[in-house]
């Protein structure tokens, strides 16, 4: 329904001004509405009126001298033009009707026939289904914007195949992927886990699939942790089909992880510095009874009892400082080669690696890498992981060190090829005293998590059992000059 008393703009493209007014004085016969009404009687001056939208409605003779209301409509069409056009003809043959639509008028009206009612109708109808189709594109232009613009993946999919039909470009971005080689991918082919993909089957069976967090994998390899949503649609033809929506959280999943290590880092050293205290003032007390003894003591069985338990209380002070130092390591930073840590920690675990008859490899970049760092206590970071990795490889392997520049920071890559890590045992690696080794204390990883951090370093790890592991150190670069 068109509102009432709005001004619409018409403009009449004709070359015979006679049939102008007539057309004209029709149209300002309807009552109920205020029409503005214009005439242009050349090609190209309705043309320029048409391009720049400067009407509502445009009714248009078919001959128009040298060329016809076909070819203006075909051109205003071509040039982008949303306006209803109207054709206006002497005489109604079928070919000339057909042709009409086909070119792109809403209507078609012979001169000889319009009244004021019919011509009252003609144009409420054709104004009335204009506003219908510019607001339908509107929306799908408003939609489609939101569509390619989503920071989040979204995206169609075939309903039966779960092949994907549609994506924005968030999606191709999130998985690297091209747009062409995800449709001829399923969604489920990105997922990690089998019961992932079950449950992605069954609840769509029974209707929607709401915030399902998964594992997926991206094109190259890498893990994300992500918010899968999807729901059931039908298209025009009552076709059903498939769109959602992806969320990565794989970033926030790791300040969640980072977080939790931190505050259970936090509760080791609080629980060790608490120990400590406790077992050094009976142990200062121990020790000062020992030399006094030393002294009033003269016998050869008392003064071997003396020293065992002298010696072992130096053992417990030792422990105690091992253990203060690995829950709060004090570090000094300085402008350091990052190559010269790296080969400095692979020297050190060098016999290890020949008695394990381990081969290391290595691709480090030639140009020199600068960090801050505290060179000792980063050497023993990296060695603790080297001598883990040495360590899964009972029946040698090899070790591959890799060094690349990550923009913002370098890139340290250690891979072994080792007997691997449960995924359990991966979720706990820096927890302090945990452990999978018989005679370990579940303090070297713990330790590395502490001084990597304290350098403002990222560690990750990936795993698969029988196959290997590897570290991945981001340490941030500083310039070279």
């Amino acid at each position: 329904m068109l509102p009432d008393n709005l001004p619409y703009k018409i403009l009449i493209v004709d070359d015979d001004e006679d049939d102008f007014f007539i057309t004209s004085q029709y149209i300002k016969n309807i009552k109920g509405n205020t029409f503005e009404v214009e005439w242009r009687y050349n090609y190209n001056n309705a043309m320029d009126d048409i391009n720049a939208k400067r009407y509502d409605l445009y009714l248009v003779d078919y001959y128009l001298g040298a060329k016809t209301g076909l070819d203006l409509i075909k051109e205003a069409f071509a040039n982008g033009c949303e306006e209803p056009i109207i054709i206006l003809t002497g005489q109604s043959t079928p070919e000339l009707d057909a042709e009409a639509m086909h070119a792109g008028a809403v209507d078609y009206l012979v001169k000889g026939e319009i009244d004021t009612e019919k011509l009252e109708r003609c144009i409420r109808h054709v104004m009335e289904k204009s506003m219908a189709v510019k607001t339908l594109k509107s929306n799908e232009r408003k939609f489609r914007h939101m569509f390619e613009r989503s920071k989040d993946a979204v995206f169609l999919m075939d309903a039966d195949t779960l092949h994907f039909t549609d994506v924005n470009a968030a999606t191709t971005n999130l998985f690297g992927y091209t747009k062409e080689s995800l449709f001829s991918i399923s969604l489920l082919s990105l997922i990690v886990n089998n019961k992932d993909k079950q449950r992605i089957t069954t609840a769509l069976e029974q209707g929607e699939v709401e915030d399902f967090e998964m594992i997926m994998r991206t094109n190259d390899g890498k893990i994300l942790f992500c918010i899968v949503s999807l729901s059931k649609e039908t298209d025009n033809n009552g076709k059903p089909f498939l769109q959602g929506i992806i969320h990565d959280i794989t970033a926030l999943k790791k300040a969640e992880k980072n977080n939790l290590r931190l505050e259970k880092l936090g509760m080791a050293e609080r629980l060790v510095r608490t120990l400590a205290h406790e077992v050094r003032n009976p142990l200062n007390n121990i020790n000062l009874s020992l030399e006094q003894l030393a002294d009033e003591i003269d016998n050869e069985d008392a003064n071997l009892y003396l020293e065992i338990i002298t010696r072992n209380s130096k053992r417990i002070e030792t422990l105690i400082t091992e253990l203060l130092g690995a829950s709060k390591p004090e570090i000094m930073l300085q402008k350091s080669s990052l190559q010269q840590i790296i080969n400095d920690s692979l020297g050190v675990a060098a016999d290890r690696m020949v008695l394990r008859k381990i081969k290391l490899q290595q691709q480090i970049l030639d140009d020199v890498m600068y960090i801050q760092a505290d060179k000792e206590k980063l050497q023993i970071a990296l060695l603790n992981i080297y001598i883990n990795a040495i360590e899964a490889m009972d029946d040698g392997g090899t070790l591959t060190v890799v060094v690349s520049d990550d923009g913002q920071f370098y890139k340290l890559l250690i891979t072994d090829t080792g007997c691997g890590i449960s995924e359990e045992n991966l979720a706990r690696l820096f927890e302090p005293y945990f452990t999978a080794k018989k005679n370990g204390l579940g303090l070297g990883l713990a330790a590395t998590m502490n001084i990597l951090q304290l350098h403002q370093a990222t560690v990750e790890v990936t795993s698969t059992l029988q196959v290997g592991t590897t570290f991945t150190i981001l340490i941030p670069k500083i310039s070279t000059v």
